[in-house]
């Protein structure tokens, strides 16, 4: 039952990160770099509140609890693919990209473009990990 609830929880990010890669960032891209830049920046404010941070960090340690439980080897690697394609892209790539942002926003142009590409990798692992999860 964890596992199949944590695949629930990391299809919920995946599907948070997809509608971020399919259509946000094309709607931003289709304003001026000045109002895509700061409509980002207050994206990214909004998003470190709940219910994001709850999402994206209480299923980390759904996966976390996933692993101490002994499941099947698929579902501890779908586990890792979460922490480490999800949040671990979203710690070591995103933020660090969200802050150089709002530090100087006429990096916007290619600040979209990186940003989108590890974003799209977010994606791709928390839905590999929700079918990882529950593929037993």
């Amino acid at each position: 039952m964890l596992a199949e609830l944590t695949a629930v929880a990391c299809a919920l990010v995946g599907g948070v990160f997809f509608a971020f890669s399919g259509f946000v960032m094309a709607a931003l891209r289709r304003l001026t770099d000045d109002a895509g830049s700061a409509a980002m920046r207050a994206v990214n404010v909004a998003a470190v509140r709940p219910p994001l941070m709850l999402a994206l960090f209480g299923t980390a340690a759904a996966c976390v609890a996933v692993l101490v439980t002994g499941p099947s080897a698929l579902q501890v690697a779908g586990a890792v693919v979460y922490l480490v394609g999800t949040v671990g892209v979203t710690v070591a790539a995103n933020v660090p990209l969200n802050d150089a942002l709002e530090r100087e926003a006429s990096t916007w142009p290619r600040y979209r473009r990186t940003w989108t590409r590890w974003n799209h990798l977010r994606t791709a692992a928390a839905l590999a990990a929700a079918v990882l999860l529950v593929v037993d």
